[in-house]
């Protein structure tokens, strides 16, 4: 089982500056002690924690693992270590960390922990997706120092940032003020020079001010005013509201919504101003930092907050933003992402990651939305000026897909010298649907089509000639390919199809293939069924026609009995066309037993199975009194019953027919 963590002896001066909050202070202070070899594990234990209570998490792990290596076994090293692992991108460190937490025995984060194990296995995947947007870091803003929660008022952009002042014990930062910049290009945001709010009204010299949100109008502002990092002040983060007047801002009052004993922070007006959004550390939530809502009650009066439980969890939720539309973001650090606190929406209650370029393995948080798909994040990525810095963000144009399928429409002849397929040109060919024709398109000079087609369903294409069979194809078309593979914006995707129109010639025996049946039986078989579905489309799409179907066995065996067997099963399988809706009149069944085989005097098996055949023949092509094609006969409404098999077999019955 893991031990709890105390401290005692040598590390009582670092532990007081620890418990009073302030923590830059109590690092230095755990690194003399460590210099002095004295309590070695304990003293990168609180390091560790002193990192991590002034949001640097990042800078905390070398120190959890150096406790850990020391024996230091409490169970908050060990989650921590594997919270800072994730953190700083080793994702599989950071699984086996959470796994060998469980195993150790922890209990006080169980759920947590293993709900962070379980992330982390998608973590990879994620972050092999193609980015959702594309950042920029407004480096006109961003300085060495600390740049978060950006918020736009009159055309203005205003941020808290740590760039000057005094420091503040809990980090060894300045503490935060309240900025603001009004851009050179607006559109760019490029230009302009940043400046504090002017006065002490809003920002308090001690005191760590940030995350403004303001009315639609612009005169109201709700912001976080923080602790001075005494003990006292230690959970001392408040809302309070201001409003703008003859020119100023006036003296700031703590929101009734606001709890003694937590942090209440990071809020975020709705569009229409009648909701506020804000993280709370209050007692009652889901586990850390939870997001609250509350609704106007008028004349700068708020309703009793309630918890958005979509959003949070065990872990952190943060920073909410709202985007123009209404809908609400957030900052976690426990719903599946990249690494620290990513930022996902809430859609019709369900949570999605917005995924890279708005996220990665650091902490991505407070999303401003300027726009549709824009706006302005605040993260601490590798790559930017400082701790924190603000970055303008845009969706990323999804890329498109057209499909398009891409035929030639042939002809082939049955009779005479030359047998070569030829382009059909300017014909029609119709595109089908469950039945229904859903569109159609023209061949070219040289036989080809093209036609707009939708992802993810199946066309029938057919084409019709007088004189020819009905040219027919099924088309699936794929689902779009996942957008890191395609090479443009716009990106068309063509499906070859080739469709070839035999020709009709009367008398001429057809064979269909794999008409199989068991052995001294006409009985139809489900192999046999799917080759002659083939012949009832070929009949439903060609309803001018009359056939004979003939069956044919091989010279094995009696001639008496393979006449009568051959013409059962022709019979058998007549009657499985009619059945599905071809008119008996245009379909004759034929046995010809072993009178007309393709290989005379067959002496091996190939031979006899070439003789063993299913055969259809064009009898007639209807016409009208004028020469035209004329009508199909209705369907008979009465099908033939499938022909029996003989009940006895004969004295000396062939194999194989």
């Amino acid at each position: 089982m893991l031990a709890a963590c105390a401290t005692s002896g040598p590390l009582g001066k670092a532990d007081k500056k620890f418990q009073r909050g302030e923590y830059q202070a109590a690092i230095t202070a755990y690194q003399d002690a460590i210099k002095g070899n004295k309590e070695v594990g304990q003293a990168n234990f609180k390091i560790a924690e002193s990192y991590r209570l002034s949001n640097r998490l990042k800078e905390a792990q070398p120190f959890y693992e150096a406790a850990l290596g020391k024996g230091v076994k409490s169970e908050e090293a060990f989650f921590y270590n594997a919270l800072a692992l994730k953190a700083v991108g080793r994702t599989d460190d950071a699984a086996a960390a959470f796994r060998d937490y469980l195993d150790k025995g922890g209990r006080k984060v169980a759920e947590r922990a293993e709900q962070e194990a379980n992330n982390l296995n998608t973590a990879k995947a994620m972050t092999a997706m193609a980015p959702r947007y594309e950042l920029r870091g407004l480096d006109q803003v961003n300085t060495e120092r600390s740049e978060y929660s950006a918020a736009m008022r009159s055309g203005e952009l205003y941020f808290a940032s740590g760039r000057d002042g005094k420091t503040f014990p809990g980090n060894g930062e300045p503490f935060t003020d309240i900025y603001s910049v009004k851009f050179d290009d607006a559109a760019t945001m490029m230009g302009g020079t940043p400046a504090k709010l002017g006065g002490e009204t809003i920002n308090m010299p001690e005191q760590n001010e940030g995350s403004p949100t303001f009315s639609q109008d612009g005169t109201l502002m709700i912001f976080a005013r923080g602790n001075d990092g005494s003990k006292k002040g230690a959970l001392s983060v408040d809302l309070y509201q201001s409003r703008f007047e003859n020119g100023a801002w006036g003296a700031p009052t703590l929101m009734t919504i606001s709890v003694p004993n937590a942090d209440d922070f990071s809020p975020a007006l709705s569009p229409d101003g009648q909701t506020l959004y804000f993280a709370s550390s209050r007692r009652g939530g889901s586990g850390g930092n939870d997001i609250y809502r509350s609704t106007s009650a008028g004349n700068g009066r708020w309703n009793a907050p309630e918890a958005v439980t979509e959003a949070n969890t065990a872990g952190n939720e943060n920073f909410p933003g709202v985007a123009p539309d209404g809908t609400l973001f957030f900052s976690s650090d426990t719903h599946p992402g990249f690494g620290g606190l990513d930022v996902f929406s809430v859609k019709n209650g369900k949570v999605a990651n917005e995924g890279g370029g708005m996220n990665s393995p650091g902490d991505d948080f407070a999303p401003l939305f300027t726009g549709p798909g824009m706006g302005v994040v605040s993260s601490n990525r590798d790559g930017g000026k400082g701790s924190d810095d603000l970055y303008s963000f845009r969706r990323t144009p999804r890329k498109t897909v057209t499909f398009y399928a891409d035929g030639t429409l042939l002809s082939k002849p049955e009779r005479g010298n030359d047998l070569t397929p030829r382009p059909v040109a300017n014909s029609k060919v119709r595109f089908e649907m469950n039945g229904r024709q859903v569109g159609e398109t023209m061949t070219d000079g040289a036989g080809k089509f093209s036609f707009k087609v939708d992802s993810a369903q199946t066309y029938h294409i057919v084409a019709e000639r007088d004189g020819f069979f009905t040219a027919s194809q099924n088309l699936t078309v794929p689902n779009p390919p996942a957008q890191d593979q395609l090479a443009q914006q716009q990106n068309d995707v063509r499906l070859p199809v080739t469709l070839t129109m035999v020709e009709i010639v009367k008398d001429k025996a057809i064979v269909l293939e794999n008409i199989l049946y068991d052995y001294n039986k006409a009985d139809i078989r489900p192999d046999a069924a799917l080759e002659l579905d083939k012949l009832v489309t070929i009949l439903q799409e060609n309803p001018k026609i009359s056939v004979e179907l003939s069956s044919h066995t091989d010279s094995r065996g009696k001639d008496a009995y393979n006449m009568k067997l051959s013409s059962d099963r022709a019979k058998s399988a007549v009657a499985y066309i009619v059945s599905k809706g071809i008119a008996q009149a245009r379909i004759t069944s034929r046995g010809y037993g072993e009178t007309k085989p393709v290989v005379k005097n067959a002496k091996t098996e190939e031979e006899f199975q070439k003789n063993r055949r299913t055969e259809f023949k064009v009898t007639k092509i209807a016409t009208d009194a004028n020469g035209g094609m004329a009508a199909p006969a209705p369907a008979d409404t009465k099908p033939v019953a499938p022909a029996k098999a003989p009940a006895k077999a004969p004295v000396k019955p062939a194999p194989k027919k």
